[in-house]
């Protein structure tokens, strides 16, 4: 079983944030997040190939993760550097370590991280005070 890397993300300036208390905030988070990217709404349908609509996927994957393995609120951040979206997921539950591995059968969980090294630059976590992150970065479009 492979560990992800226990680090920062690289300094960003914060565009919006979410608190999560349960899976049924999931859908405000969905909307928010594609509108705070692009813009515009979420359109019904939505297909996968774009980068709005892969980061709408993991950060939804990693908050179900947080409020189902974490203590609440379930925050989500996404920030911004000059050329990547960071999206920051953090509980309260420091004692509970993300753990990553591509080799479960199907049913098994861990889709979450899955998704995010599938679609992300790079992922990673850490602790600060009694707060676990758990990060994402994509590319900003051209």
């Amino acid at each position: 079983m492979a560990f992800l890397s226990a680090q920062s993300p690289p300094g960003m300036i914060e565009l919006q944030s979410w608190v999560l208390d349960t899976p049924a905030q999931l859908r405000v988070l969905r909307a928010g997040l594609h509108e705070a990217i692009t813009g515009q709404p979420l359109p019904a349908g939505a297909q996968l190939d774009e980068i709005p609509e892969k980061m709408v996927l993991v950060a939804t994957e990693l908050a179900t993760n947080a409020l189902r393995h974490g203590l609440p609120p379930t925050i989500v951040r996404l920030g911004r550097t000059k050329s990547i979206f960071v999206l920051d997921v953090a509980d309260h539950s420091p004692d509970v370590i993300p753990q990553y591995t591509d080799d479960r059968p199907p049913g098994a969980g861990g889709l979450g991280l899955q998704l995010a090294k599938k679609f992300a630059l790079e992922i990673g976590w850490y602790i600060e005070d009694d707060t676990k992150h758990v990060w994402a970065e994509f590319p900003v479009a051209d």
